[in-house]
């Protein structure tokens, strides 16, 4: 397929690039650049919070920076026809079918730009104007949504997914636009200010505290769970921790009568986090939890089940561009590498589960964006592979409800995911989402239930949630002073 790429020759930058370049790599197309006339006007206001939260935040320039026409140079061909023109300025029309890119139903970095200084990721999609039809939707996102930069490059990340989804004929996905968000000088001003002044208090924050820092909370249930409820009640316990470490991502398991807690074991004073377990008895954890698998790379999210009459643990390790199975050769302290599952790409958080008969893997995976905006799928006849991509992936792209945050339950017909939603920042909220279709060619699901921190679980972040047996658990923020240890005059 030829397809023209429309830019905009005063308004390029880096992502311009990357994506003519990736999309140039492709057997399928005959790639090349023709440009929009007349050029449109650039926003220094804009340019001037781009430089400036690079400054406070020491972020490097990346695809937001700007580029010179030059370096488009070799794709550029004004002329000759196009079986599809993608325009990523705004033209009204073109002699060949064309694709835009809108944001919130609206064309134009600016339509991003309005809906990201709002406090909000917009609704991305590669929109048939002609046919009246959409072909690919999501809502990529962020990690960092205050820092304006680090949000528009990696909503530009997620909107080169959408083309080559787009591309590939991918589905489009469940999403509703926002509301209209003009770019005004004046908000940029003015976020412009309010960054200035969250950088100095980030700053002093971390000097006071050490962040993040995560807690566990637990609760015996013997009535409805989360799940069934859709919310948070109330009577959580804590896990304690001694201030130098954190627990997150808990896991209980049952074996053999007796309760056991997985978690994250996150050490500031080395900045990695290993695999540590605690044994649970009639009034809660007993002691304090201890390593049980440690690796090169930072270890969490220690997902442990049961198959074949024995005990498996896959545990994220994203740093090293794996998932791997481990296999328990002691319960529960004793774990050994069984299979590397996947190899060669960066790995958040992932799922198996059962469903018709196979096993299913969800997990979400960054590529230079989000690391929780876009799902992947893998199946597979048994747990130890191999596993096989699922012909749509990402089936899903979503910073709202895309990324794993605990078990897959089976309830009531149902088969649902606690998810994580990251629209508001990484861990603030939890969301459970029916899946609605699952098998080899496609993918759907629907949020049934948004669940934040409040009186029953206070503070900002809500991150995990899992259950086994009647111990339920899930983990969000804390507060952990670096001082806490100092002896003050009369006080210990």
């Amino acid at each position: 397929m030829r397809l023209a790429v429309r830019l905009d020759p005063s308004a390029l930058r880096r992502w311009h690039l990357e994506l003519v370049t990736a999309l140039a790599g492709r057997t399928d197309l005959d790639v090349a650049v023709r440009w929009s006339t007349p050029p449109r006007p650039v926003a220094r206001e804009v340019e001037g919070l781009f430089t400036l939260e690079r400054l406070l935040h020491r972020l490097p320039p990346g695809r937001s920076a700007r580029l010179a026409g030059e370096r488009l140079a070799a794709y550029l061909a004004p002329d000759g026809t196009a079986d599809v023109v993608l325009d990523l300025v705004g033209d009204d029309g073109a002699a060949s079918p064309t694709w835009h890119l809108t944001f919130d139903g609206h064309a134009g970095e600016d339509a991003l730009l309005g809906a990201l200084l709002a406090g909000r990721p917009p609704a991305v999609r590669v929109v048939d104007l002609a046919a009246g039809r959409t072909l690919a939707a999501g809502r990529p996102g962020s990690e960092s949504p205050g820092v304006t930069v680090a949000a528009f490059e990696d909503v530009l990340a997620g909107c080169t997914r959408l083309i080559h989804a787009a591309l590939d004929g991918g589905a489009p996905g469940a999403v509703a636009d926002g509301p209209p968000s003009p770019l005004r000088r004046e908000a940029v001003l003015r976020h412009a200010g309010r960054s200035a002044v969250r950088a100095a208090v980030h700053r002093l924050y971390r000097l006071l505290y050490r962040a993040p820092h995560w807690r566990v909370g637990w609760r015996w249930v013997d009535g409805p769970d989360v799940v069934d409820l859709g919310r948070l009640p109330g009577g959580w316990a804590e896990l304690p921790d001694d201030g130098r470490h954190f627990y997150a991502d808990p896991f209980p398991a049952v074996v053999d009568g007796a309760t056991y807690l997985f978690v994250e074991d996150f050490d500031h004073r080395l900045g990695r986090g290993v695999i540590s377990v605690v044994p649970v008895g009639s009034t809660g954890p007993v002691g304090t939890p201890w390593p049980v698998l440690e690796h090169g790379v930072h270890l969490s999210y220690p997902f442990v089940l049961e198959d074949a009459g024995q005990q498996w643990m896959i545990p994220e390790t994203s740093g090293a561009g794996t998932v791997e199975l481990y296999r328990a050769a002691s319960f529960p302290s004793v774990w050994t590498l069984e299979e590397v599952l996947l190899d060669g790409l960066e790995v958040s958080d992932a799922t198996p589960f059962r469903h018709g008969g196979r096993w299913w893997l969800s997990a979400t995976v960054r590529e230079g964006g989000s690391f929780s905006d876009a799902l992947y799928l893998w199946s597979a006849d048994r747990l130890q592979g191999p596993w096989v991509p699922h012909v749509r992936n990402p089936v899903l792209v979503d910073i709202a409800a895309a990324r794993p945050a605990g078990r897959v339950v089976h309830r009531g017909g149902r088969l649902v995911r606690p998810v994580q939603d990251g629209s508001g920042g990484y861990g603030a909220a939890l969301a459970l989402a029916e899946v609605t279709r699952l098998d080899d060619t496609g993918f759907a699901q629907r949020v049934v239930s948004r669940i934040t921190p409040g009186p029953q679980w206070p503070g900002t972040r809500l991150h995990t949630l899992n259950r086994a047996g009647r111990l339920e658990v899930v983990d969000g923020s804390a507060y952990s002073p670096r001082f806490r240890y100092l002896a003050w005059p009369g006080r210990r």
